[in-house]
């Protein structure tokens, strides 16, 4: 079946940097675009980053344009999201997305915490 991964997370201060990884397995990973969204408290949840199947297309939320990278390694099933010049507003649970056969698959999350 279906299963994403996403490790990475942690508690980083103002400024720093975080990079966040999704193994996916049960599918044709290379075949399918894959997202990174993140959820804060009590708000909804929200597309960061999306990256296509052959990695040279990537699409950036604005609020994270410049200082997130989206990557991906078609070898490793796992794609990536490099985050730097954490903000306090950066502060969510990140989710792992890919969608095919009509239906959205997602990961268990990972806790990113921006806090001096």
């Amino acid at each position: 079946q279906v299963q994403l991964v996403e490790s990475g997370g942690g508690s980083v201060q103002p400024g720093g940097s975080l990079r966040l990884s999704c193994a996916a397995s049960g599918f044709t990973f290379s075949s399918y675009a894959m997202r990174w969204y993140r959820q804060a408290p009590g708000k909804g949840r929200e597309l960061v980053a999306l990256i296509y199947s052959g990695g040279g297309s990537t699409s950036y939320a604005d609020s994270v344009k410049g200082r997130f990278t989206i990557s991906r390694d078609n070898a490793k099933n796992t794609v990536y999201l490099q985050m730097n010049n954490l903000k306090s507003e950066d502060t969510a649970v990140y989710y792992c997305n890919t969608f095919f056969d009509r239906k959205n698959y997602w990961g268990q999350g990972t806790q990113v915490t921006v806090s001096s």
